[in-house]
């Protein structure tokens, strides 16, 4: 099916226009579409999964004119590759499981709450999917819309400073972002690029400055999204106020825009700014590794805590990605799914006991093991992959980010890192046994139903994932690493590169070759055939030195052929 990305994306629109002509008091109809639709959803996207191939390219692509207004071309330009691909399948298995859990904790304004989750995941696909700057833009911003409603008419008692504070955040970023956007497509179209297409972009070369500039934009959209330390004190209070469906989308899915924004864009169309402010984000990173680890620990409400135990595992996420080798990202990439699963269970399971008990503060809580047997053993299960227990699927992800960045230019931040993999076993760990064991002795408590069907069916696809991606990752990660090996070659510079960027703008190349930063092959860190970039020249290539008669980068009649200089070793 060619059209199988668009038909994925807006199948929930069309769920929406039902929802649109049922009455608002058919509140079992209205869940019971909205499910339907997100389970269908769900089989189209395995369609899907099924005919991807194992390559580096994009995929089910579509690209069709859409928006001309005057210089400005935007296209509609849709496609996945390995890196998408299974964040596209995390939206739609996450959606069904996050929709079944409103059943019972949702019972006002229904119809509203079940149009903004149809709309949510629309714009979520769609944000995976765009190679088109512009159509990524849209559905950034679509995403915003219907998760501020969702806050601010359904969430807690402080739900409207909650809403505000996360629409502000993301408001200023998207802003920064959209204005780096406009000033990209200028520059583009100074090189003759005359549309919006991310494929593109990536064979335009900038000077550094320009670089800084607009990596420091689309990285600080990014950061507040992800969240990074200091930007991430909108995500207690929105994960805090949110009800459990909007919790669970927020941390399986949405932080995930953040962390796969740097992937898709900041880094590959901003190489050598990459690299540049690499020991800085590595800096954020371990900081908001430990520091949110040290404030979980000492939090007493529980729904406080998973929120900011996703600061710190989102900063696991960012090490390894900024570690820009092979190991680092695919460790980066699957933590972001294995993030979304554990997490999003530890959501549900802080949902369901409040919906029994209508508090979160664990001292009200205690020997709910004894009471409550089956929501015990799946609790226990969801610390462990939160923890990283070998088995389980946080284990595979943390062990190749760690492995990846101590292999790369942030080995001891990666060795300060490592202390946050303790700080989570404590504060998890410490959580699970205040709430489970010890005395039964509040009698609220002692009443407490355990799961119930309906629970247990929404827990168990996320505990099968947990083992599933625990025990045999394989055929997760043999789908993105192509896709990923493209990416390191795009990120990759060459030491020679990266320290004399601005002197080989600035110099004049001997004449026949082209600038250094516009050779073929530079943005993957290649160097045309016959140059062995980094490593030993040819006979006659010494670095400074004059290059062999009949190179085909020198004319031996002009005055300025000998000596010449090698800008591959230019100093």
């Amino acid at each position: 099916m060619s059209n199988v990305l668009s038909l994925t994306t807006f199948l929930p629109i069309l769920g929406v226009l039902l929802l649109l002509f049922i009455p608002k008091d058919s509140k079992g109809v209205l869940r019971n579409v909205t499910l339907a639709v997100t389970v269908v959803t769900f089989l189209v996207s395995l369609i899907m999964l099924a005919g991807f191939q194992t390559n580096a390219e994009f995929q089910f692509v579509e690209n069709v004119p859409w928006i001309a207004a005057g210089p400005f071309m935007m296209r509609y330009n849709i496609g996945i590759d390995g890196i998408s691909l299974w964040l596209v399948i995390l939206t739609t298995f996450i959606m069904p499981i996050a929709v079944l859990s409103t059943f019972t904790a949702v019972e006002e304004k229904v119809k509203e709450y079940m149009i903004c989750l149809l709309l949510l995941e629309t714009g979520m696909l769609g944000a995976f999917i765009s190679l088109d700057l512009f159509l990524f833009y849209i559905f950034w911003e679509v995403m915003l819309i219907p998760m501020y409603f969702m806050i601010g008419i359904w969430g807690g008692k402080n739900k409207i400073y909650a809403a505000v504070k996360f629409f502000i955040y993301t408001m200023v970023g998207s802003l920064l972002m959209l204005v780096a956007l406009i000033f990209l497509n200028f520059k583009g179209m100074e090189a003759g690029i005359h549309d919006f297409g991310l494929l593109q972009f990536y064979n335009l070369k900038l000077d550094m400055g320009t670089q800084i500039w607009l990596f420091l934009a689309f990285a600080f959209a990014f950061a507040i999204k992800v969240p990074m330390f200091p930007l991430h004190t909108w995500l207690p209070d929105a994960h805090t106020e949110a009800p459990t469906a909007g919790s669970v989308i927020l941390a399986a899915v949405l932080l995930k825009m953040g962390t796969y924004g740097y992937v898709r864009f900041a880094i590959p169309l901003f190489p050598e700014a990459a690299h540049k402010f690499a020991p800085l984000i590595a800096t954020l990173a371990v900081i908001g590794i430990i520091y949110a680890a040290l404030v979980a620990m000492v939090q007493e409400d529980v729904k406080k805590l998973v929120a900011y135990s996703s600061v710190a595992h989102l900063g696991f996420v960012m090490l390894g990605v900024f570690a820009f080798n092979q190991e680092g990202i695919t460790g980066g990439m699957l933590q972001m799914i294995n993030h979304g699963i554990s997490t999003g269970a530890l959501f549900l399971i802080v949902g369901f006991i409040y919906e029994r008990r209508h508090t979160r503060l664990i001292t009200d809580f205690g020997g709910l093991s004894k009471q409550m047997p089956i929501f015990a053993t799946i609790f226990m299960i969801v610390t462990f992959s939160s923890v990283g227990l070998p088995g389980t699927n946080g284990f595979v992800g943390e062990f190749l980010i760690l492995l990846g960045a101590f292999e790369s230019q942030l080995r001891w931040f990666t060795v300060v890192a490592t202390s946050g993999v303790i700080l989570s076993a404590v504060y998890m760990l410490w959580v699970f046994q205040r709430v489970m064991f010890g005395e039964l002795d509040n009698p609220k408590n002692q009443k407490l139903l355990d799961l119930n069907g309906r629970e247990i069916a929404i827990m168990v696809p996320l505990v099968v994932m947990i083992f599933v991606m625990g025990l045999y990752p394989k055929p997760f990660i043999d789908k993105m690493d192509p896709a990923i090996k493209k990416l390191v070659a795009q990120a990759r510079i060459t030491p020679a590169n990266a320290q004399t960027m601005p002197a080989i703008n600035q110099m004049q190349t001997p004449m026949g070759h082209q600038d250094a930063g516009q050779m073929p092959g530079a943005q993957q860190g290649q160097m045309p055939a016959g140059h062995q970039g980094g490593g030993e020249m040819p006979a006659g290539h010494q670095g400074g030195g004059a290059m062999p008669t009949g190179h085909p980068g020198m004319d031996n009649s002009s005055p300025q052929s000998s000596p010449a200089v090698n800008p591959h070793n230019a100093k």
